[in-house]
């Protein structure tokens, strides 16, 4: 009875949220729209739309010429304002075709162009056996199309997490080849053959495990007005951004953002934000891997 109580409460919530968002985005809805969107009676629509009404009264006026409820000009998301993110995102999901507008609750999506060079699908079976292998610790055999010009196609890898980073998958794997901690990127993975019981512990992934601030600040060589624009953009607080990142990660983020780049190097236009302890975190990944090549090396000699 409780958890039936629990899937009650949690549907009402769900529909809520719709009235919410279509207020938002459309500035107008029916009953009709929550109803055939939940496939819900009228009569429980028009008692979840009374429920929104006593939590946000000021978010929805009902227009008889129209026959819906309108956003007012005093409207203030309820119970959308925390996950507005989510929703940008699956505009770009449609947009790029990896999500259905059907299975969105647009009733409209806005124009809106997305400017990605596009990467090939992940591969239903390679991320199915990839999932596999990282919940139930196994070593697998994957053809992969590498990058550094190695003729050997196989690998054989023990993927412990999965990171993402500029429109990248990577698993973060041991590798039996070189019998240390790598990043493979997904897309490159062309198939999983064999797969075993991993002997090695993912503990041992000093770059994963530990973690460190990067401290960004604006360009100083911009302008004081465009400095204050990127600490607004930000959201950074007292004139930086501190960005707790794993070890392993940091190479991926200072790329992205130019944050590996020395002061000066480049325009300030084309870097606007620069790292303040990228000595720091180079000695600290330097250093970790190194732990991490130690460790590998006195575990295989004790299993030898």
């Amino acid at each position: 009875m409780q958890q039936d109580g629990d899937r009650l409460r949690w549907g009402v919530l769900r529909r809520l949220e719709f009235i919410d968002f279509r207020l938002f985005w459309d500035g107008r809805f029916n009953r009709s729209d929550l109803a055939e969107t939940f496939g819900i009676s009228t009569q429980q629509a028009s008692a979840d739309i009374a429920q929104y009404e006593k939590i946000a009264p000021a978010n929805l006026a009902y227009d008889r010429a129209d026959k819906a409820y309108k956003r007012t000009v005093q409207f203030v998301p309820a119970f959308i304002g925390k996950t507005i993110e989510r929703y940008l995102l699956q505009i770009v999901a449609v947009e790029n075709r990896w999500m259905r507008h059907e299975d969105t609750w647009f009733e409209a999506i806005p124009p809106v162009e997305v400017v990605t060079l596009g990467r090939r699908s992940t591969d239903p079976t390679v991320l199915l056996r990839v999932l596999d292998a990282v919940r139930n610790r196994l070593e697998i055999d994957v053809e992969y199309a590498s990058l550094t010009g190695s003729i050997r196609q196989s690998r054989t890898i023990a993927p412990h997490a999965i990171a993402h980073s500029a429109g990248r998958w990577y698993l973060r794997s041991w590798s039996r080849e070189h019998n240390d901690f790598r990043d493979y990127n997904l897309s490159r993975i062309n198939e999983v053959s064999e797969w075993r019981r991993s002997t090695v512990d993912p503990a041992l992934d000093f770059e994963w495990i530990h973690k460190i601030n990067l401290v960004i600040v604006p360009n100083p060589e911009l302008s004081p007005e465009r400095q204050a624009a990127i600490a607004a953009e930000y959201a950074m607080e007292n004139g930086n951004l501190v960005r707790p990142c794993r070890l392993s990660l940091s190479f991926y983020l200072m790329t992205q953002h130019n944050l590996d780049v020395e002061p000066g190097k480049l325009k300030p236009e084309k870097q606007q934000i620069v790292l303040q302890n990228m000595e720091e975190v180079f000695q600290a990944k330097a250093a970790a891997r190194q732990m991490s090549i130690e460790a590998l090396a006195r575990a295989k000699g004790n299993q030898g």
